[in-house]
């Protein structure tokens, strides 16, 4: 999106810059999943092919973020405020940053999945993104909501999707301590360093799951202060 074009949607809506973000993070964490499918295949070129589109995502989302930083206006005729915003967008972008980083990690080191381990942290995995997902979903709804005056049928509708949010987040924790139990089962046979970097990638995967739930805590508080 160029510059002139960038302004013009932020004079029309200061919101759909924030909804562009967090799709172009969403990008970024389901990159993941192609990614991984390399992994698990221990093909590495492919592995690299994937983790490059999720530079080039990650990369995007950067780029939405400084222009909506450099080009909130200061004076909003909104209910919300500006410094609510950039911090919502931060939030949003934190996503993106660790899926870069689990991708430069897995390639930096073609650290594999053990074979036990492969189905349970695919579950872990997807869960987690389901949670982007569904801050996507979330944000989603921004639009609508200031449309609606931020009440009625929009706002039940984005307290569901904060609540889901919130239960997926329960869900890989569970997930990710089965896995931390499975891995210290394994992890005796394994290279010492690859089974820390391991244990690394699970915290950082689940990071996943936490910024969604964050970024959906982040937008609630923005509501509860409309």
């Amino acid at each position: 999106m160029s510059m002139n074009s960038f302004l013009g949607v932020f004079a029309k809506s200061p919101i759909k810059p924030m909804i562009e973000h967090m799709d172009e993070v969403h990008r970024c964490a389901e990159a993941l999943k192609e990614f991984f499918k390399a992994v698990y295949a221990k093909d590495w070129a492919s592995a690299e092919t994937a983790r490059s589109k999720i530079v080039t995502h990650e990369q995007k989302a950067d780029e939405l973020k400084r222009k909506i930083r450099l080009n909130l206006p200061s004076g909003l005729f909104m209910p919300v405020e500006r410094t609510d915003l950039l911090e919502l967008v931060s939030q949003q972008d934190r996503i993106a940053n660790k899926a870069k980083d689990i991708s430069g990690l897995m390639t930096g080191r073609e650290l594999t999945i053990p074979e036990p381990l492969v189905k349970d942290f695919d579950a872990y995995l997807n869960r987690c993104i389901d949670a982007a997902a569904k801050a996507r979903e979330t944000i989603g709804e921004f639009d609508d909501l200031l449309e609606t005056g931020f009440k009625g049928r929009e706002r039940d509708i984005v307290d569901d999707f904060i609540a889901e949010l919130d239960a997926i987040e329960a869900d890989t924790d569970k997930l990710q301590i089965q896995l931390r139990k499975d891995l210290r089962k394994i992890e005796l046979d394994m290279n010492p360093l690859d089974a820390m970097f391991l244990y690394r990638i699970l915290d950082w995967v689940g990071d996943l799951a936490d910024l969604s739930e964050r970024v959906g805590a982040r937008f609630e508080l923005m509501l509860a202060r409309v």
